[in-house]
């Protein structure tokens, strides 16, 4: 039978729909493209913005138009927080919790033609989900990490992803492991709060990050996005004493004045930020620091979104990803006073992007001239894409292996690419 998967949202619901594609392959199934017809068809959801949920309902309606006699499972976070509103016609509902049994779901629905419904209370320990391949990927995620306590004003995802859990470490070592002996030269950590790793099994972040480092062949380290709040001294011992870890960190703000970032709950304040920022800079010099904004929170007047793009400024992102605010329901800021119009959000997010757009030109212009190696991941015609370890994506001429490591002198910026002058190519 084919099965189809569409994944939507964060790199952690892309590692587990991997993980879920595996399962279906070791069961005897095949994997097809979603847009084909199919059998089963998966939706992994997401739930973080409005947009999100629209976009679920629109790839579960789209599957059932594919094939109205399929199997379709909708599985994920926007199956959490809308259980009892979804649209009719999913076969299969499975939450945030025993995704890893989704094959034997799927049978008992194929058996019996009786509808499922499972979701069922999320586990206080981490569910073991385990890959030794990430198709069509470069570099290969891993997931050390569920949920979430912060407890954000505008964020539903502590409701649908629960409390912090971890996986066990020398199950990441191991995964890591195989997945280096496959032949990927850069893993990418990841989780819903990566950084709160191990505060559930005694065991901190940085000894995670210390043992990684050590896997004999393992070329790149990527830490997809952590809390400023989390960047203790310890991490960053390793992350200065480490060649190994990208020149890179994905560091989210969410709104560059205090005012906002006390409405939203966040764990620091615009001082903490930059003296964090500061003392990463005196590590790694060139590093590239990227992050997250909301805009038009509720009670954001112009005066401190313009704040918002002077702190932007101030801290030099390489990028910025742009969010207007979205109201979640049954999240404290859903009845903030204050609320800001969406055509004016809308109006903030395309200013915002454009600044973004200048900082990462400036950002990128700083290394004309230099040598940097770069990852391939992906070729055309006549010529390849990949990014560097302070992940600027480079574009070179010629035709290159995927994942192949490549040093190049990047000779120009023509946004949004680097471009590379090959040197010569790596073993």
């Amino acid at each position: 039978m084919k099965v189809g998967i569409y994944t939507l949202g964060c790199k952690v619901n892309s590692y587990e729909s991997e993980f879920v594609s595996s399962l279906f392959k070791k069961a005897g199934y095949e994997i097809v493209p979603f847009n084909t017809f199919a059998d089963i068809y998966i939706i992994n959801t997401c739930t973080v913005t409005n947009n999100s949920d629209s976009k679920s309902r629109k790839i579960i309606r789209e599957a059932i138009r594919n094939n109205p006699k399929a199997c379709i499972v909708a599985m994920g976070c926007f199956v959490e927080s809308s259980k009892d509103n979804l649209i009719e016609g999913i076969n299969v509902v499975i939450g945030n919790k025993d995704k890893s049994k989704v094959v034997e779901l799927v049978s008992e629905y194929i058996n019996t033609h009786q509808n499922i419904n499972h979701i069922v209370e999320l586990d206080k320990e981490f569910e073991d989900m385990e890959i030794d391949t990430f198709e069509s990927k470069a570099r290969a995620f891993v997931k050390i990490q569920d949920g979430c306590e912060n407890y954000c004003t505008y964020c539903i995802i502590p409701y649908v992803r629960g409390k912090c859990r971890s996986k066990k470490i020398d199950t990441v070592i191991e995964e890591i492991t195989s997945l280096v002996n496959n032949g990927y030269k850069e893993i990418v950590l990841t989780g819903i709060h990566t950084g709160s790793y191990g505060v559930d099994i005694n065991v901190s972040f940085a000894t995670l990050l210390e043992n990684i480092i050590k896997i004999p062949n393992l070329y790149r380290l990527r830490i997809s996005s952590i809390e400023v709040t989390e960047l203790n001294s310890k991490v960053l011992d390793v992350i200065k004493n480490s060649k190994i870890i990208c020149d890179h960190l994905h560091i989210p703000l969410q709104a560059g004045s205090n005012e906002i970032l006390k409405l939203m709950n966040r764990k620091y304040d615009l001082d903490f930020f930059m003296n964090k920022i500061n003392e990463i800079r005196t590590i790694r010099p060139d590093i590239s620091i990227t992050t997250d904004i909301i805009v038009g929170f509720p009670g954001e007047t112009e005066e401190l979104f313009q704040e918002t793009i002077n702190t932007s400024r101030k801290v030099a992102f390489s990028k910025i990803h742009v969010f207007p605010y979205s109201e979640r329901k049954n999240t404290p800021a859903e009845k903030f006073p204050g609320k800001v119009e969406v055509s004016e959000r809308k109006d903030r997010s395309r200013r915002l992007i454009s600044v973004s757009e200048e900082l990462e030109k400036e950002y990128m212009r700083k290394f004309i001239g230099k040598e940097l190696e770069v990852l391939i991941e992906r070729s055309y015609d006549t010529y390849s894409l990949g990014h560097t370890s302070n992940y600027i994506e480079v574009k070179v001429d010629g035709i290159y292996n995927k994942e192949e490591i490549i040093n190049v002198e990047i000779t120009d910026v023509k946004y949004p690419y680097a471009i590379g002058k090959i040197i010569n190519r790596g073993d």
